[in-house]
């Protein structure tokens, strides 16, 4: 297009648009504009003293270091030196008055994020996990009411990652993203212009058919055969299996997130199945110990619980006091009254408690839900987790069930039935410590 020199630095933005095809070549175009134009007086002594490092580090600087010298400065800046990009005007005046923005403006915010990220990364549409926390955490630091639900990190660091997604999805002629797309089980070229449906459709069945083919004989897949095979013993190591869980849990949550069968999910991942696993998932989701929220709830709420009207002549209330006269120590007596809260939690909701707990009964609801076998005998008693009406895992006492029933939603990314909906949401109101938590009615 025959443009240097003077005619580089008078590019305005149409003319960018016109030049350079891809948004995030634009804004890196632009970016560099701006900054040589501030800092040209200043090249030549910036020249002498890279001169004069590289005689100071020449086993840093020179020949096969320089490149990955050069990535760890880089991660260095996003570390120690990421400013939020500058909002236009509107924006602000949202921002400074410390309103809740609606949903026009939470999507101009993401885009601007998007942008001056591309910016960081030279033109780069991959940012890593760390990159997107450190840009989410600058945005909550600097406006902690956008963390308004107390889940905020998880929300903005979702839209932030669908954002580069939806940016990504027309490019077909970037090296970079073709790669990426056959990596990660896309059909090279394949377009958008079938029906919706059939492309909903087509792309979870394309990307849960290849994931197998991809992970053959990849570091991935030995993670994910050592995994299985650890699951068959009797002693496991278990903070090996951490670090396998922890390596994996990226293939694992695509997995999830297209929708694959949940048969497929815990073959590869077997110990999803043990509920500590599942509450570790949890925890590497969301930033909170579910168990140790749940042993806090049925403490504090157990009591407020069963003295209301409601319950009073609830099947659950009536066998407890039946249970209750036949033991005298404190601890079997405590135990007994948290069960009996936990298990009349939907009934005092006014909600469907089928799809809670089935107690003395078969499972009948398909999302996750209780088995319980004699709640209130100490040497019998049993609770397991089901989930599509296949038992996920048994669980010693009421506390790690209920733990794991509000676990399995999330981990499984399992919508939660609007006949149990009031339940949950007092639950979760409690587990992620929002600022106006659900009451009891």
């Amino acid at each position: 297009e025959e443009v240097s020199g003077a005619a580089l630095l008078a590019l305005n933005d149409r003319m960018v648009q016109q030049l350079v095809k891809k948004i995030g070549h634009q804004a890196v175009l632009m970016d560099l504009i701006k900054k040589y134009s501030q800092q040209k007086s200043g090249l030549d002594s910036l020249t002498g003293c890279c001169e004069t490092d590289s005689q100071k580090f020449p086993e840093v600087i020179s020949g096969k270091n320089l490149k990955s010298f050069l990535a760890r400065h880089k991660m260095l800046q996003w570390t120690s030196s990421y400013a939020l990009p500058e909002f236009p005007y509107d924006v602000k005046c949202i921002l400074t008055e410390k309103k809740s923005p609606d949903h026009s403006m939470r999507i101009r915010i993401i885009e601007f994020l998007q942008a001056d990220m591309t910016k960081y990364l030279e033109g780069s549409l991959y940012p890593n996990s760390q990159q997107y926390n450190i840009v989410v955490n600058a945005l909550l630091q600097a406006y902690p009411f956008l963390d308004e639900d107390g889940n905020g990190f998880l929300l903005w660091k979702r839209a932030l990652k669908d954002r580069f997604k939806y940016v990504r999805r027309p490019i077909e002629d970037d090296e970079q993203v073709l790669r990426n797309k056959c990596k990660f089980g896309h059909r090279r070229g394949q377009t958008r212009k079938s029906s919706f449906a059939e492309n909903k459709l087509g792309d979870v069945q394309l990307q849960v058919q290849e994931e197998p083919a991809y992970l053959k004989g990849s570091t991935m897949d030995l993670h994910i055969k050592w995994l299985k095979q650890e699951y068959m013993k009797t002693q496991r190591n278990w903070k090996e299996v951490d670090n396998k869980m922890n390596v994996t849990i990226e293939i694992r949550r695509k997995m999830i997130s297209n929708k694959a069968p949940l048969k497929d999910i815990l073959k590869l991942f077997p110990f999803l199945r043990c509920p500590y696993q599942l509450f570790r998932e949890f925890q590497l989701l969301t930033h909170m110990d579910i168990y140790k929220k749940t042993v806090g709830i049925l403490e504090i709420y157990s009591e407020n619980i069963l003295s209301l009207y409601v319950v009073r002549n609830n099947p659950i209330n009536i066998m407890l006091q039946e249970n209750l006269k036949q033991h005298t120590e404190e601890d079997v007596l405590k135990y007994m009254k948290m069960t009996a809260a936990c298990l009349l939690l939907p009934d005092v909701f006014g909600d469907d408690s089928s799809l809670f707990a089935a107690v003395n009964e078969e499972v009948k609801a398909m999302t996750p839900v209780l088995e319980v076998k004699n709640p209130f005998n100490v040497n019998s008693c049993a609770f397991a987790l089901y989930v599509e009406r296949e038992e996920l895992a048994q669980l010693d006492d009421c506390t790690m069930a209920l733990a794991a029933l509000v676990a399995a939603f999330h981990v499984f990314n399992i919508p939660c039935p609007k006949r149990i909906h009031r339940t949950l949401k007092f639950l979760e109101s409690l587990v992620f410590e929002v600022r106006n938590p659900a009451c009891l009615p």
